[in-house]
């Protein structure tokens, strides 16, 4: 039985992942600060409190598992959007190398679209809206992703359109070529649908795609 580690494991399109990895039969370990929140109950799933920028916190969490998602996020009131923020980058500067001590390959990323090269495919309109909310955010997760490409892991960076809590559909577009990205709707459910189903399969390894309905 392989081992995940969910780093922002707790809520949102990481608690997500946790509850697929399950249901496919894995063992689980949802690190954050505050695990408790995920408010579910399983004999393979580890809860623990850490802090993702803890290098000590990290490098524990890390023992004994075969892969890493990291989903963070920060909380979504005006004034944290408002705020610049290198919670992102801070955070996989201390798990790169911890997974490289580890010896542990591979990792799954969540950033979302707009973030790096993917923020060339927004529309005029698309760009303003996104820059004028979510800027500051993704200014620092476009940082995490040259990290994660520079890094010698086998990483795969997942980035979603506009997330939603619909139930899981298995029914998505995975679009791996700039010149098919495109924003859209996606349940969070989905989302970790692809991402448990990418870690299975070994598939989409030094990829970046967008996901949308």
């Amino acid at each position: 039985m392989a081992k995940l580690l969910v780093i922002g494991g707790s809520k949102g399109i990481g608690r997500e992942v946790v509850l697929r990895a399950l249901e496919q039969g894995h063992s689980v370990r949802a690190f954050a600060r505050h695990p408790e929140g995920i408010k579910h109950d399983h004999p393979e799933l580890e809860l623990v409190a850490g802090d993702a920028l803890d290098p000590a916190a990290v490098a524990q969490a890390l023992e004994g598992c075969d892969a890493v998602v990291s989903a963070l996020g920060i909380p979504k009131s005006i004034p944290a959007l408002a705020r610049p923020t290198t919670v992102f980058s801070d955070a996989t500067a201390v798990l790169i190398p911890a997974m490289e001590a580890a010896g542990i390959k591979r990792l799954l990323v969540v950033t979302g679209f707009g973030a790096g090269e993917s923020n060339a495919a927004m529309s005029t309109l698309e760009r303003m809206g996104h820059s004028a909310i979510l800027g500051r955010a993704y200014a620092d997760k476009a940082v995490q992703e040259d990290m994660i490409k520079a890094s010698g892991l086998d990483w795969t960076i997942v980035r979603p359109g506009i997330l939603s809590n619909n139930r899981r559909t298995g029914v998505y577009r995975v679009l791996t070529e700039p010149s098919d990205w495109r924003n859209g709707i996606i349940s969070r459910a989905d989302v970790a649908d692809f991402i448990v189903t990418a870690w299975e399969e070994g598939s989409h390894i030094h990829a970046a795609p967008v996901l949308v309905r």
